[in-house]
């Protein structure tokens, strides 16, 4: 799992934010009750998906127990996840915790290259994937699966070249997710569901897999490291209809499952996948150069036009440039302008072109100057204490659809 769910608060009704916390606090107290404090680092939200999906499934009132006060719930008791759901998030998040820890000591990333480091790691990578395979066994789940989708992804890591789809290399991911979903009808007893959960498993792992090679393509870019888009020369139009096709192949699979109460696995795999894409490669559509280094419009031996195609360059020819802005206001603008809006004095720093930069130590007090004048949750956007540049404290339009899919 990728955690490329995130979803926000203003995106879920107050009855679906509060089943999401009931699955995140459910995968964390199982992690912790059958395998330790150290396992709960592997809490991620993908993984929860795994236990809505069986609850959706399950009759009603079934997979919950109460959970006593948690400082990450205001000390605030609640109903959580669990049960044989719980269990497998947790086994599928184990293993998969496991396979990239030590894809890091493999390839020495970070501090993962000092020795001592690396050792322990190894030792935590053994004992989560051993915890998991026990967790999995006693609930029917195999996890061979994921570990063998795991070994197969480094064969067809070096075996593709340039020119060959990049669909080759999500393929491993593919099968792991689709025996993680269509597991979840056996455990809530509607085998009839098996099949097109394991199509809408192979899709989202195909979106993931491509998400998150979108993410850190610039990174991988300037270190070397192998990255599938970069090594079958996909540039990101195709990787975004590869996207777009998975999302859309998903709501398909979804509508042929007989669910209960499936409101919140519709709004996480419907909706917050495709929001997703659409957070992913909106800092790659307008302004951007492509990851090969050819501007947007010029040839090259592996680009073609961005997604969506960009509008011609102004100039001889070309359309009229729009009029420049309106200088800013005495008072700063509006909420989620150009400028700093209002909130008086206390609203520092404020927004730079370049943004301004920080050391750690000047970001560290700048950072909790926000904190306390609650800028981070009240000024938006904000921002960064460290990089200087606007952040948002939502990523969505905040309006309510009428869902018809």
């Amino acid at each position: 799992m990728f955690g490329i769910l995130r979803p926000c608060r203003h995106r879920l009704s107050p009855r679906l934010h509060a089943d999401w916390l009931a699955h995140l606090c459910g995968l964390c107290l199982t992690l912790r009750d059958e395998h330790g404090h150290l396992a709960r680092v592997v809490t991620n939200y993908d993984g929860l998906m795994i236990s809505s999906l069986v609850e959706a499934q399950a009759p009603a009132g079934q997979g919950r127990r109460d959970a006593g006060p948690c400082p990450l719930r205001a000390m605030r008791p609640t109903s959580v996840a669990s049960g044989a759901g719980a269990q497998l998030a947790a086994t599928v998040s184990l293993v998969l915790a496991a396979a990239k820890v030590r894809d890091h000591v493999v390839d020495g990333d970070g501090m993962f290259s000092r020795r001592t480091v690396a050792g322990a790691a190894r030792r935590v990578a053994d004992r989560w994937a051993t915890q998991g395979g026990a967790t999995g066994s006693r609930i029917g789940f195999d996890t061979t699966v994921l570990t063998e989708a795991v070994d197969r992804q480094g064969e067809v890591e070096r075996a593709l070249l340039t020119g060959d789809p990049v669909l080759l290399a999500t393929e491993p991911t593919e099968q792991a997710t689709a025996a993680a979903f269509a597991h979840t009808a056996v455990l809530a007893g509607r085998p009839e569901n098996a099949a097109a959960l394991a199509e809408a498993g192979r899709l989202f792992g195909r979106a993931a897999h491509l998400l998150d090679a979108v993410e850190d393509l610039t990174r991988d870019r300037e270190s070397g490291a192998w990255n599938p888009l970069l090594a079958t020369g996909t540039d990101l139009g195709q990787a975004r209809r590869h996207c777009d096709d998975a999302v859309h192949g998903v709501r398909l699979a979804l509508a042929e499952v007989e669910l209960g109460d499936g409101g919140l696995t519709h709004q996480l795999l419907a909706h917050e996948l495709h929001q997703a894409v659409h957070r992913t490669f909106g800092h790659h559509e307008i302004g951007v150069r492509d990851p090969y280094g050819h501007q947007p419009g010029m040839p090259g031996p592996y680009h073609q036009a961005p997604y969506p195609a960009q509008p011609p360059p102004y100039g001889p020819g070309g359309p009229t440039p729009p009029p420049p802005p309106p200088p800013a206001p005495p008072g700063g603008g509006g909420k989620g302008g150009a400028y700093d809006g209002k909130g008086g004095g206390c609203w520092v720093p404020k927004f730079r072109v370049p943004p301004r930069k920080r050391n750690f130590f000047a970001g560290c007090g700048i950072a909790a100057y926000m904190c306390c004048t609650c800028q981070i949750c009240c000024r938006d956007p904000w921002p960064g204490p460290w990089s200087g540049k606007p952040h948002s404290s939502c990523d969505c339009d905040c309006d309510c659809c009428n869902c018809d899919c």
